[in-house]
């Protein structure tokens, strides 16, 4: 196994809990290294578990507050105009407040969208 900088041994359990909760952000060493120092430090399953719950409620809040910025429109216009028009499991997939914003938002684009024709056809 590659040692990780600081060692897992000197990492808190706090810190281990961490890793073992979220292990996306970790190689799969690293998450096995701390399993297997948590369970030497004696930590129960239940406060392992207790953890990646967490890490994964946090997850889903973030999902959820999640909303579309006018930085969205600016850097990347296309893909944002077409998550909005297009998307329909928004809610399904966790964003809430996404969701809640593509209801007002597909009206507003179709009314810019026949105001548009109905000035390019008549010039």
């Amino acid at each position: 196994m590659n040692e990780l900088i600081p060692p897992i041994k000197e990492r808190t359990s706090k810190h281990l809990l961490n890793i073992a909760a979220s292990p996306e952000g970790w190689r799969e060493d690293a998450v096995a290294q701390a399993l297997e120092e948590l369970k030497s430090r004696n930590i129960l399953e239940v406060k392992i578990n207790q953890a990646r719950h967490s890490s994964k409620q946090k997850i889903e809040l973030g999902k959820a507050k999640e909303s579309y910025s006018i930085l969205d429109f600016l850097y990347n216009p296309l893909a944002t105009f077409f998550e909005i028009v297009i998307s329909w499991e928004l809610r399904k997939d966790g964003f809430e407040r996404k969701a809640n914003q593509q209801l007002w938002l597909r009206p507003i684009f179709l009314l810019v969208i026949i105001i548009a024709i109905i000035y390019l056809a008549n010039n």
